[in-house]
């Protein structure tokens, strides 16, 4: 039978098709009924020119690769569907002898695609920028390391100068605050350290390092799904990465507001272009402002800030660990909800 012959096409997220010479469709997976809005059992009743409205392009398509036995893709097809599914797809097909069938279709909506290649732009961007960062801030200790030694020794030769001792203080002090932002900058290098993590611990966590910082004003809500497994990963770096986004929020709402720590299990979840049975989804929602549109293509880049007086770090540092973890951590935002998701895979099980 087509379906045991197809199994293994069953978890892909690209919608296939196997059809036999005459266009007749002998198999469709569920990303195809999704993609197409109909039901297994009503796809196998139709070919290809029933299925879809004007078919000339994709039978031609059909009647190509299987007279030619080589593969052919179709860059920017047009289809419309019975059912008034209208669909720009990339559309390829590939001869087969399988089950009676000659020939596997796979159709990806362009604008899948374009997400796809523009995450990808966007990660490729963003690790140069990091790097860049992370380059600058080497070059800068050694100086800065300098500076403060010199103020050290003005300090002592001028211990009986009392009017000069508030302009080395100053030195100093802005010498220290660099120090800090270089070593943040720095910090998300350091190693793993990987172990057994209950994601519930670490919210809890974090939701009472936040309440002791802001004990007036912001409530955090629970919403767990508490009978998640638990994730390998590095524990402290997970809390940094929650702690770094409620601070965000909290900031962000001035002190006064909600924000739901949320956890789910999410199926079928394809991340760093593998795919897994099994993710954590977690999700941060605040009741904030939301993000200003002029941030929102450059909100993980390093020192890009909404505050006069913050170091735009805080999300920088968050992706990186996210990603060093094999996850994705994106964001939904409108005035009056943000919603920061954050998907870890649950070990390295893949499907």
């Amino acid at each position: 039978m087509p379906d045991t012959a197809f199994a293994g096409l069953e978890l892909l997220e690209t919608a296939t098709l196997a059809v036999c010479r005459d266009g007749g469709i002998r198999y469709v997976n569920p990303a195809c009924e999704n993609l197409l809005a109909l039901s297994q059992k009503e796809l196998l009743r139709h070919t290809l020119s029933s299925l879809f409205v004007d078919s000339r392009a994709l039978v031609a398509g059909l009647r190509a690769a299987v007279t030619h036995d080589v593969s052919f893709t179709e860059h920017d097809l047009s289809l419309n569907t019975i059912n008034q599914i209208s669909l720009q797809v990339i559309c390829t097909l590939t001869p087969i002898n399988v089950a009676g069938c000659a020939a596997l279709i796979e159709l990806r909506p362009i604008e899948q695609q374009l997400k796809i290649a523009n995450e990808e732009r966007l990660l490729i961007q963003q690790a140069a920028n990091r790097e860049l960062i992370r380059n600058l801030a080497h070059e800068i200790k050694n100086p800065l390391g300098g500076i403060r030694g010199a103020a050290q020794l003005l300090a002592h030769e001028l211990a009986d100068r009392p009017d000069l001792k508030e302009y080395l203080d100053v030195i100093t002090h802005e010498a220290v605050r660099l120090q800090q932002l270089l070593d943040r900058l720095l910090a998300p290098n350091r190693k793993h350290i990987l172990g057994e993590v209950n994601i519930h611990e670490v919210l809890e966590r974090v939701r009472s390092v936040a309440l002791a910082e802001y004990p007036q004003g912001i409530a955090i809500r629970r919403d767990y799904d508490t009978s998640l497994p638990a994730l390998t990963a590095d524990k402290e770096q997970l809390i940094q990465v929650v702690l770094n986004i409620v601070r965000n929020a909290i900031q962000a709402m001035h002190g006064r507001g909600q924000i739901v720590l949320r956890t789910r299990v999410a199926r079928q979840v394809t991340l760093a272009r593998k795919r897994y049975q099994l993710a954590m989804l977690l999700q941060i929602i605040d009741n904030g402002p939301g993000i200003p549109a002029e941030l929102k293509d450059h909100i993980f880049y390093p020192l890009v800030t909404g505050r006069a007086e913050g170091t735009g770090l805080g999300l920088t540092i968050a992706q990186t660990y996210v990603h060093q973890h094999g996850g994705t951590v994106e964001f939904d935002s409108r005035p009056g909800h943000t919603c920061f998701t954050v998907l870890l895979p649950f070990g390295d099980k893949k499907a």
